[in-house]
């Protein structure tokens, strides 16, 4: 049902170095925010687009692109809503996580920021972040939650063909 032919979602990304960058963070974090506006999606992960850079950018006003993430704090409230993930397309499941965090990252202009991000935005950004730990949306559902998407998505697939 689930297509992992891309390996790099369940590797951890690695490290991006702006001592000695592999590409140039600002123009990359330019192509990574337009191939996100080219979708209906809210976040990308570099490695869903064939890149092992640990970077995502999510849909937000301004759109934001996120280098070397680390989650340092969350909330013990665990909310759960409806996903879903541009390399899954249909799968909309629901989740279970942490109503807000405190996220340290670094700008593609090489500033390192810690902000507080709750809602939605929260949300996209734990499952971008879990993107570049190798952590796919369907690891975080219940076996229950995670059928019941699964029939829903078959039913969609059915109707379209």
């Amino acid at each position: 049902m689930i297509d992992e032919t891309n390996k790099l979602l369940r590797e951890i990304s690695p490290e991006f170095n702006f001592n000695n960058p592999p590409i140039d963070p600002i123009q990359f974090a330019k192509d990574i925010a337009e191939s996100l506006m080219n979708t209906s999606g809210v976040g990308l992960a570099a490695n869903q687009v064939g890149l092992p850079h640990r970077c995502f950018v999510i849909r937000s006003n301004p759109i934001l692109v996120m280098y070397n993430p680390i989650i340092v704090d969350y909330s013990k409230k665990e909310v759960y809503m409806d996903e879903g993930c541009l390399s899954f397309p249909n799968l909309i499941i629901k989740i279970k996580r942490p109503e807000h965090i405190r996220m340290r990252f670094t700008l593609p202009n090489g500033e390192v920021k810690t902000e507080k991000y709750t809602g939605m935005t929260s949300r996209i950004i734990q499952h971008e972040y879990d993107h570049l730990n190798g952590i796919i949306y369907t690891d975080r559902a219940t076996r229950y939650h995670r059928e019941m998407a699964q029939k829903k998505c078959l039913k969609l697939r059915k109707t379209i063909w």
